[in-house]
């Protein structure tokens, strides 16, 4: 659209079905890679995106065009459809139904950047459900315990 300028950065956060750590060493980051590119399809654009075993997070700018829930549909709907036609794990790959998402401002960019980048690091001193709800709190979000990321089982 003309004369229609935009800034919207959010971080989005999804964990894996049961959270189990079914995201390996040897195939993360073209996974990773898969959702960037996703994204990227959408018109929105990948800042990075990165994670752990059992949950990813994007960093994004966001076309204003599209909902953040239709882009995490088709991202997390399209990235279980790879991981589970390349055979990449041995049960049924799903990501847990919902997603964490958070605005930040153009000032915000590289610290976000740096948290998302060093999460092997970050999750040696955190666990994921301890960062996940410190974030909501960090950002004034009310929540109900049925509705978090479960623990693993």
């Amino acid at each position: 659209m003309a004369n229609t300028y935009h800034q919207i950065y959010l971080q989005t956060i999804f964990a894996v079905k049961f959270r189990k750590a079914s995201i390996q060493p040897n195939w993360k980051s073209e996974l990773f890679g898969v959702i960037g590119n996703l994204i990227n399809e959408s018109g929105s654009k990948t800042l990075i995106v990165n994670g752990v075993e059992d949950h990813v997070h994007c960093f994004l700018g966001l076309k204003p065009a599209i909902s953040v829930s239709d882009l995490m549909q088709s991202v997390k709907a399209k990235s279980s459809k790879w991981v589970n036609e390349n055979g990449l794990c041995n049960h049924r790959f799903e990501w847990q139904s919902g997603y964490g998402c958070f605005s930040y401002s153009h000032s915000h960019i590289d610290r976000v950047f740096r948290y998302v980048r060093n999460q092997e690091e970050h999750h040696k001193k955190v666990s994921f459900l301890d960062e996940y709800k410190k974030l909501l709190e960090s950002f004034g979000l009310d929540y109900d315990e049925r509705y978090i990321f479960h623990e693993p089982k």
